[in-house]
């Protein structure tokens, strides 16, 4: 039986992310004046040319927002139901699920961010199923896949598989760029669901026994730094201690870059990682994976991006989390846009948990 589904793209999504804005809401003017590339149109690409020979049956937008889409991936035959305006906008994306309803789709599939979650939840709630592939900078809901090639899996045999309710959470982004995170439940989606290709919901874990872990962790840390080489510290509280540790102030929510005790660059986006690496090449990355959805690359960090990563190599990279961080985070996940270099990354990760105390952590790679 022929499965029909409804496609959308927000065309900016993520363009904030390896320019350091945090989000691209209200503003994507600001992200191109900083040198953003929009890349949401390659990770659709990425998913959907792996469904061009499925027996589905392909509803989207004109232009931009799905249809060029659909035919770089391959799938030369879709349906245009909506055409939106120049630029698009939310209401766009609200419409346009309105009409997929309308037209009676079994599922809605979106490319983007937080935000653009939200939209689709608005226009059609828990009436049919929904599926993100992930192309925002956050993506604290728990309505995507955790990378386009596990996006198709669930396109492919959703319908087939159980739904479940799924967190659709709403960030504050003007906090978030201030370096706080005010985040609260928008609402349950319905969201086709195979363990290890659906993403959870960011958790925040604050007991007392994490304090001291990451206290423990960042007296490691800083007894290890090495001379003359530059570190590069990811986003997050357990990276946060570390910076404190050497009576540095971290930027929360973003990368700061230190090298022999001093702050080179705070809030750094992709454009200043590439002029340190070039300046100096003896570099280390220090970041922690987001709690319970595990992904160590890719969700709220894309400053550090491919070229980052291979420039400072990955045998450079460190990952730190507290236990019980790592005790409801079952698996890790690398979702860099570039999966040739997530695959270079191997099936486990060494994360330092302690003073002294690692712990080697799976590595999943959906394909």
């Amino acid at each position: 039986m022929t499965q029909t589904v409804g496609f959308l793209l927000n065309p900016v999504a993520g363009l904030g992310g390896a320019v350091g804005l945090k989000g691209t809401d209200g503003h994507v003017a600001e992200a191109l004046r900083r040198g953003a590339v929009p890349h949401a149109c390659d990770r659709a690409v990425q998913a959907l040319s792996l469904l061009r020979d499925d027996d589905i049956a392909w509803y989207t937008c004109a232009g931009s927002m799905g249809e060029d889409v659909l035919e770089r991936a391959g799938i030369d035959r879709s349906t245009v139901l909506y055409r939106p305006g120049v630029p698009t906008a939310a209401s766009d994306t609200k419409a346009a699920c309105r009409t997929f309803l309308d037209a009676g789709v079994d599922l809605v599939v979106f490319c983007g961010g937080d935000g653009t979650a939200r939209d689709v939840f608005d226009a059609v709630e828990r009436s049919i199923p929904i599926l993100g592939i992930p192309a925002g900078v956050k993506m604290y809901s728990a309505v995507f896949a955790v990378n386009p090639a596990a996006a198709a899996d669930l396109i492919r045999q959703a319908g087939r598989i159980p739904c479940r309710d799924s967190e659709v959470m709403d960030v504050d982004e003007e906090a978030y760029r201030s370096g706080r995170l005010s985040a609260r439940l928008y609402g349950y989606a319905c969201v086709p669901y195979i363990p290890e290709r659906t993403q959870g919901g960011k958790q925040v874990f604050e007991q007392q026994d994490e304090e001291r872990a990451k206290d423990d962790i960042a007296a490691f840390m800083a007894e290890i730094m090495l001379p003359e080489t530059i570190y590069i510290i990811g986003a997050g509280s357990t990276t946060a201690r570390i910076m404190e540790r050497l009576d540095l102030a971290p930027t929360l929510l973003g990368i700061d870059v230190v090298q022999n005790g001093e702050v080179l660059a705070r809030d750094a986006d992709e454009r200043t990682l590439l002029a340190l690496l070039d300046e100096h090449p003896r570099a280390k990355i220090v970041v922690s994976p987001i709690g319970a959805q595990g992904f160590v690359l890719g969700r709220g960090n894309q400053q550090i991006s491919p070229p980052v990563l291979r420039k400072a190599g990955l045998s450079n990279l460190i990952v730190v989390a507290t236990p019980g961080k790592l005790a409801g985070t079952p698996l890790l996940y690398v979702d860099s846009g570039d999966p040739a270099l997530d695959r270079e990354i191997g099936d486990s990760l060494q994360v330092i948990s302690g003073y002294r105390i690692a712990q080697r952590k799976r590595v999943l790679h959906p394909e």
